[in-house]
């Protein structure tokens, strides 16, 4: 049997399964003074300024509410060819994000809600499954 690979695993992890599939656990992080952000990093609180300690990893969940959409029709990168949508989601759990829709033909629009999911984009070398982080309006 297959396994499989996520393509950005400092991102996000494999959380439950569901009918849908993988749902996403992010890997954010908080910092002491309450302000969570994605993704983790330990450079400063945007907030506060606190370093060091005071940041601290956490698990967020991949829920949130869609604020925009844009399609792209022209990309330089031939490995991503167009068309595809990236959209700004607010986080359930606080930070806004930029990623991207895992289904271009479904309508979407602001105020939706929308679900981070583990899709498979492909294989590498050694014939494992690529997961990759993709939103999609939840049902």
């Amino acid at each position: 049997m297959l396994s499989n690979k996520l393509l950005k695993p400092g991102l996000y992890s494999v959380g439950s399964s569901d009918g849908g599939g993988s749902v996403a656990r992010l890997k954010g992080g908080r910092c002491r003074c309450g302000y969570v952000f994605f993704p983790m990093q330990s450079y400063g609180c945007e907030r506060c300024g606190s370093h060091g300690d005071a940041l601290t990893p956490c698990e967020l969940s991949a829920n949130g509410t869609l604020l925009a959409e844009a399609t792209v029709h022209l990309h330089a990168d031939k490995n991503r060819p167009p068309p595809f949508t990236i959209v700004k989601v607010a986080l359930d759990d606080g930070p806004v994000i930029r990623t991207l829709l895992a289904d271009d033909s479904a309508p979407v629009a602001p105020g939706q809600r929308v679900t981070g999911r583990l899709a498979a984009i492909g294989q590498n070398e050694s014939g494992e499954t690529v997961l990759d982080l993709r939103f999609s309006i939840a049902s």
